[in-house]
């Protein structure tokens, strides 16, 4: 294995070629988090926009 310029991540080296990556369960988890973020934003960029001052007023409906 051959250390990347990343300290937590190695490369998995098979004859001269990158072929995996190890990393902390930790920052996998944060890697899966970010792309389903990413999903989510991209399923939802077509979605009308709700102005903050209306989010306000339902968050404050909502608790009272």
């Amino acid at each position: 294995m051959t250390k990347t310029l990343h300290p937590k991540a190695e490369y998995i080296v098979k004859n001269g070629v990158p072929s995996a990556v190890i990393l902390p369960l930790a920052e996998y988890e944060e890697l899966l988090e970010d792309l389903h973020d990413l999903a989510v934003i991209a399923r939802r960029k077509d979605e009308p926009l709700i102005p903050l001052a209306e989010v306000k007023r339902r968050l404050k409906a909502r608790h009272a």
